[in-house]
């Protein structure tokens, strides 16, 4: 009974220095260390593994990483209850001598994990410096040694009887089972309270409603012939991804905080003038506006990670030429607030569609997209596409970034491949209103409609099976918002009976290349195969 008393006691005060260095991390910039446990993790895993959570969880992975880590943490801080106060508190003891004990046990163990975790990580958004995580750690265990000097004072207390009144055996252990049950109460208290907390970052739900009028989409004069069907409107109105519904993949738990008056971007390496620009600096520079399409390279065949913005901001190409890049020079290494890094050959950045991007469709970058800038990579996989930049390296040897260090594609080009959003129930709907229809759907003459995707070398044709694949017709394309997006296609599907229906797409190219019909998963170099759907025709009421 001891030892599960002191293990409960442990739980509650752990629970509420957790809480305490949550807030810290929050509001001040602190250090949570089971965000740091999880963001370990997440940097230390090899790319095969990590496309399967993003492609199984999505998102989702790193917070349940998240959670688990914050599990064992509670259960670190009940054994620490169990070891520093085994028997020794009792009545009369002098009470900071127990909170001195607990506090510098709790203090010296979490202290050490958060070294260690500090020294082997790659990835971080948290103040990795000793003394600051000396400093950070400090208040959470004095409040964890007070905590539980009183939790287990107060259960000592209730199951100690004065002597005046001799109390049998059996109604002492009821009292200690009821104060027992009543201390486990405090502490699934404590817990859910650290967990609402934790729930604060995970992410969102994507909202249905189409663009604000603030982001721009194509004009109304091009939504004519089958793009005008009301069935597939909220397709064509979520041609750009709105800012809510911009899909985010990273390896980060909680978005970076950038202080933008106090930012600086750093150009160095193989250039003749190495130079130091602030935000104001790069938003007095001349401005490029583009669409672009972005998708994570763990992205599934018919998942729903990609997007399409409006993207403003300066060339890269103006920033390398004030710094006048050395002829040996091969490749540009990106390093982020975050501690990622990742490289791209000399002449992608070289390109006039490669931007530093600090506004997202008519408004300035959000924190979750990169603020205060950004890379815009045309042609290749959203890794690239760095966030939170800090740095820009010119360097003239080939560089691995974060990501090919684990595996994943060095030059990571967008496969050519292609999407039905109408009709089914599929993940990419969330990017465009939920444009889903009902799995049965009754006969007549249906809209089949999707987008299709080749970086930047563009969609020449696409095509739709209505048989599963056994014979193929042309879909309808929609003029590109650039040639750096996704194209919208459509087709008018006349059902010939009822019953059930194997739909497929396929795309080429414009470079002439038809999309592999070959199922493979998305590591190392992104996913491959014909997107299908199921779709049931019943006659109409």
């Amino acid at each position: 009974m001891a030892i599960v008393k002191n293990f409960i006691v442990g739980l509650v005060a752990g629970a509420i220095a957790l809480t305490l260095s949550f807030l810290l991390r929050v509001f001040a910039g602190g250090v949570f260390v089971p965000e740091l446990a999880a963001q370990t993790l997440f940097s230390l895993v090899p790319g095969e593994l990590e496309a399967q959570a993003v492609e199984t969880l999505g998102s989702l992975a790193k917070y349940l990483a998240l959670t688990g880590a914050t599990i064992v943490s509670l259960a670190a801080y009940g054994v620490i209850g169990v070891v520093s106060l085994g028997g020794r508190v009792r009545l009369g003891e002098k009470a900071s001598n127990t909170v001195l004990r607990l506090s510098v046990s709790a203090y010296t163990v979490f202290l050490l994990i958060a070294v260690l975790l500090t020294r082997i990580t790659e990835i971080t958004t948290q103040l990795v410096a000793i003394e600051f995580l000396a400093a950070y750690l400090l208040l959470p265990h004095v409040a964890f040694g007070l905590a539980a000097q009183y939790v287990s004072n107060r259960f000592v207390t209730e199951t100690n009887i004065s002597s005046e009144t001799p109390l049998t055996a059996e109604t002492t252990i009821d009292q200690r089972r009821r104060s027992l049950i009543r201390l486990g109460s405090v502490g699934i208290f404590a817990a859910i309270a650290l967990f609402l907390g934790l729930q604060s970052i995970a992410p969102k739900p994507i909202k249905s409603s189409a663009n604000p009028a603030s982001q721009p989409v194509t004009s109304p004069s091009q939504s004519v012939g089958i793009f005008a069907d009301p069935r597939i409107a909220p397709i064509v109105a979520s041609e750009v991804t709105s800012n809510d519904a911009f899909y985010r993949v990273d390896v980060n738990i909680i978005t970076p905080t950038v202080d933008a008056k106090n930012w600086k971007l750093i150009v160095k390496g193989s250039v003749d003038n190495p130079m130091s620009l602030s935000y104001d600096d790069l938003r007095s520079l001349p401005a490029v506006e583009e669409y672009a399409t972005l998708e994570c390279i763990s992205n599934s065949i018919g998942g729903d990670l990609i997007s399409t913005a409006r993207w403003k901001g300066v060339s890269l190409k103006t920033i390398l030429d004030k710094a006048h890049v050395k002829p040996d020079a091969t490749f540009i290494v990106f390093r982020c607030q975050d501690s990622y890094d990742v490289a791209i050959p000399l002449e992608k950045g070289l390109r006039e569609a490669t931007l530093l991007a600090y506004d997202m469709n008519g408004e300035t970058l959000p924190r979750d997209h990169g603020y205060p800038l950004r890379a815009i990579i045309p042609g290749i996989y959203g890794m690239m596409n760095a966030k939170w930049i800090t740095e820009i390296e010119v360097v003239n040897t080939v560089y691995s970034g974060f990501w090919q260090r684990r595996g994943w594609s060095g030059t990571a080009e967008y496969q050519t491949h292609s999407i039905i959003v109408f009709p089914g129930d599929n993940e990419i709907t969330r990017r465009f209103g939920n444009a889903h229809s009902p799995r049965t759907i009754p006969n007549g003459r249906i809209p089949i409609a999707g987008i299709a995707f080749a970086g930047d070398r563009g969609i020449a044709k696409v095509e739709v099976s209505t048989d599963g694949g056994r014979t193929w017709e042309p879909a309808i394309l929609k003029e590109p918002l650039s040639k750096y997006t996704w194209i919208l296609w459509a087709y008018e599907w006349s059902p010939p009976a009822k019953g059930e229906y194997r739909l497929a797409v396929r795309a080429t190219d414009k470079t002439g290349h038809i999309q592999i019909s070959e199922i493979n998963d998305s590591f190392p170099d992104g996913a491959t195969g014909y997107h299908l759907t199921s779709a049931r025709v019943e006659e109409q009421a």
